[in-house]
């Protein structure tokens, strides 16, 4: 499964950058402006991984910290603390408290990169595999190419996100509205006919040559990769 990444900062700009950069890697990202409204997020869908700022209004980011590891339900969500308290009773403060890692501000969007998917192989290894491998088919993440038959296949963001979704889950049918929501994310809208857009656009990039169409569509209820044709 696509990772679901909780970036949990006040500061606009850097907030922006953070979903931008994320977005780009491949991650399905979130913004929560305060820490009130990240435990709130939280509650409702739980994510995959947060990046956590300490100095936040309403709800500190250490307090937001505490409250997840004591919740039975959120004490095994990675937590990587973004902050500018740099000291090291701070970041002995914040790893006690819970954090899994620690990143200083100013910090190289590289490194916050590298941190996060040390931070998914080690404690949730099924979401960060560098590579899927189905078929004849592969995906590799870190590189962000496809190849089919040795052939590179070039496909846009979306349809990448959404060939990296299927991969995951070979021979099970989606429909529209759950692919939407892995895809694109649950709080944005879209059109479920996008999806039939995208997918057609999957298709022609990966049956260029001709093979066999891997993407079956099942009517009346969605769409699913079958890799035996």
């Amino acid at each position: 499964m696509t990772p679901n990444i909780l970036v949990v900062e006040d500061e606009d700009a850097l907030a922006t950058l953070l979903h931008y950069n994320l977005e780009k890697e491949g991650y399905l990202v979130a913004l929560s402006p305060d820490g009130e409204d990240a435990l709130l997020q939280i509650q409702e869908k739980l994510p995959d991984l947060v990046v956590l700022d300490w100095m936040l209004p309403k709800i500190s980011g250490i307090e937001v910290c505490r409250r997840l590891r004591q919740r039975t339900e959120t004490r095994n969500v990675p937590i990587i603390m973004l902050t500018a308290r740099g000291e090291e009773s701070d970041r002995i403060r914040g790893l006690d408290t819970g954090a899994d890692d620690y990143i200083v501000k100013p910090f190289a969007m590289s490194e916050l990169i590298a941190r996060i998917r040390a931070v998914l192989r080690r404690l949730r290894p099924g979401l960060a595999e560098d590579r899927l491998h189905r078929g004849d088919i592969i995906v590799d993440r870190v590189a962000h190419r496809v190849k089919r038959g040795g052939k590179e296949v070039h496909l846009g963001p979306t349809e990448f996100r959404l060939l990296d979704y299927l991969m995951q889950h070979p021979g099970r049918v989606f429909s529209r509205e759950q692919l939407l929501d892995a895809v694109w994310g649950s709080d944005v809208y879209v059109e479920a006919r996008t999806v039939d857009v995208h997918i057609g656009r999957l298709r022609k990039a990966l049956n260029d040559e001709a093979q066999a169409d891997p993407i079956r569509t099942v009517r009346s209820a969605g769409y699913s990769l079958d890799l035996d044709g």
